[in-house]
Parts: C-alpha cells; sequence; structure tokens
C-alpha cells in the first residue's frame, strides 16, 4: 500500500534535496581541484578530499536513505538497520579526517624541517585507510548486535503476535540510544573535537611564538610561511567549528531521549537538527572557496577551463563559421 506524504514531510524532503544539491557537486568540485592542481597535493589536502568524499556520499546517499527512514516504510528490521548505518559510517569518517587535518598542520609548525620526512605521502595514505577502517567498524556496530531487535522482539512477545517481524523503518526504532550516546557520542565524537581544539589551540600558540620571534630578528621567509600557516589553520579551525556546530545539538537531543525518556522533543527541533548535520556537508567548499587561495584560485581555473572558456570557445567557433 502506498504510504501518503504530509505537506510538512514534503517541506522537509525538498529541504534535503536542494542540501543535496549544493553538497554534491560543491565536494566533487574539491576533488576536482586536488586532482588537478598541483599544489593541492599536500598531505592536509589528501585529508580534506577524504572529507570531501564523506560529504559526497551524505548528500548521494545519506539524504535520500534520511528521506526513506522519515518516509518510514514498512521493512524487515536489518534492512531497516542497514539503512540507518550509512550515516554513522560517514559521520565518523569526518570526525577522523578532521582529527587528521589537525594532527598535520600541528606537525607542520611543531617540525617544520623535519615534516616532509615525518609525513610523506604513504604515510598519509595509511592514515585515510585508517579512518575509514575504523569509521565502518563503529559505524557498523549496530549491525554486529547492538541494537534494538532483543527490544522489539520483547515488546511482540508481549503482544502476543506471531506475525513476521516487520517493522515501520525509523532511525530510533532501529538503532540502541545507549549506543548512540555511550558508544558513539561519548566515546568516537565528543574526546576527538576536544582533542581537536585543544590541538588548534596549540597550533595558534606555536604559530603566534614564530611570528613574533621572526619580527624580532627580521627574517621574512619564516615569517612569510607562518604567516600562511595561521591563514590556513585558522580556516580549517572554521570547518572544524561548522562541524561541531552543527553534530552538537543532534547528539545532545539523543542525549535528552536516552536520559529523560518523559521529556518530549518537540518535532522542529529534531528537523532541525537533522538539517544542520546534512548542511555541514554542504558548507565546506564554500569555507575554501572563500578562505584558501590555493583553493579559490583551482576552483577558478575549472570554471575558465571547463565551462566559461568553452562556452566562449564555441561562441567563437560558430561566429567564424558564419563569417565563412
Amino acid at each position: 500500500m502506498a504510504h501518503s506524504v504530509s505537506a510538512f514531510q514534503a517541506a522537509y524532503i525538498s529541504i534535503e534535496v536542494l542540501i543535496a544539491l549544493v553538497s554534491v557537486p560543491g565536494n566533487i568540485l574539491v576533488i576536482w581541484a586536488v586532482k588537478m592542481n598541483q599544489a593541492l597535493r599536500d598531505a592536509t589536502f589528501c585529508f580534506i578530499v577524504s572529507l570531501a568524499v564523506a560529504d559526497v556520499a551524505v548528500g548521494a546517499l545519506v539524504i535520500p536513505l534520511a528521506i526513506i527512514i522519515d518516509v518510514g516504510p514498512q521493512t524487515e528490521f536489518y534492512s531497516c538497520l542497514m539503512v540507518a548505518c550509512p550515516v554513522l559510517i560517514l559521520t565518523e569518517s569526518s570526525i577522523l579526517a578532521l582529527l587528521a587535518i589537525a594532527v598535520d598542520r600541528y606537525l607542520r609548525v611543531k617540525i617544520p624541517v623535519r615534516y616532509k620526512s615525518v609525513v610523506t605521502p604513504r604515510r598519509a595514505a595509511m592514515a585515510i585507510a585508517c579512518c575509514w577502517i575504523v569509521s565502518f567498524l563503529v559505524g557498523l556496530t549496530p549491525m554486529f548486535g547492538w541494537n534494538n531487535l532483543n527490544k522489539m522482539r520483547r515488546t511482540q512477545e508481549l503482544n502476543a503476535s506471531h506475525t513476521q517481524f516487520v517493522i515501520k523503518c525509523q532511525f530510533e526504532t532501529v538503532i540502541s540510544m545507549e549506543y548512540m550516546v555511550y558508544f558513539n557520542f561519548f566515546v568516537w565524537v565528543l574526546p576527538p573535537l576536544v582533542l581537536m581544539l585543544l590541538i588548534y589551540l596549540e597550533v595558534f600558540n606555536l604559530i603566534r611564538k614564530q611570528l613574533n620571534k621572526k619580527v624580532s630578528s627580521n627574517s621574512n621567509d619564516p615569517q612569510k610561511y607562518y604567516g600562511k600557516e595561521l591563514k590556513i589553520a585558522k580556516s580549517l579551525a572554521l570547518v572544524l567549528f561548522l562541524f561541531a556546530l552543527s553534530w552538537l545539538p543532534l547528539h545532545i537531543l539523543n542525549c535528552i531521549t536516552l536520559f529523560c525518556p518523559s521529556c518530549e522533543t518537540p518535532h522542529i527541533l529534531t528537523y532541525t537538527a537533522i538539517f544542520l548535520t546534512h548542511g555541514n556537508s554542504a558548507m565546506n567548499p564554500i569555507v575554501y572557496a572563500f578562505r584558501i587561495k590555493k583553493f579559490r584560485t583551482a576552483f577558478l581555473q575549472i570554471w575558465n577551463q571547463y565551462f566559461c572558456c568553452k562556452t566562449n570557445k564555441n561562441a567563437g567557433t560558430t561566429a567564424a563559421e558564419l563569417g565563412n
């Protein structure tokens, strides 16, 4: 039987589709820029590509699955669980990519002379692979048994139902709030965010010390290096701040759901928190474009080479043909 969609759900779906239409092309552009621009080939930008891949997947995979969950189709328990897990994998991947970026920026200012010998392309690739492996393990934990299946089976037994175990597919129906709060948030979200905050504070402290030292010694090259590092660190810290701002409200609502079962969370708050988490995937390319000159240059190069100039060339060719 077809599931009717309310006006509120239609509005929700429209906003989600709009976020996806911004997120997917924007992050593909980030990946494209790193691929075509040699100046964007160091470890930091490799980690940014990993983050962009996760953000593309949010727009192309997670948002469609979130729409399915919001409609709430009738499905088998583990089928619903498979629909709910990708967002957990990609969230953790984003957090670990941000952590890798923070560590990389710390090493760049802590050991600038030895940095290239320590952070090699191979080690950066291994770090990215490890981030994704851990993300899959953390995000697929509910598939390994930490879910609401037993709780739902007990409910089914109490209702004396012997029909096939089919449920209305919704996130909180299959995902355990104990998993979301105690394991996902308290172990794999909050500690990395706090660690990244401490790392960036130390990065800014080291850069300012070096800038003060170099100013007094009138040495231009190191000052230029640390000045550039300060600008990039500020931009990447902004990416981290936006990530925390986008994801913490939803995790706080999860904590309220677990620790205060009688508390009713207004639907508008829940949907706003969901929009923030998905919208975060569309924010990063905008930050890169406005804050990091190398990305801005690469974006303009792509536009001129593949879009703007292509149109001009076609127009020029047409004019020449008409002239002949």
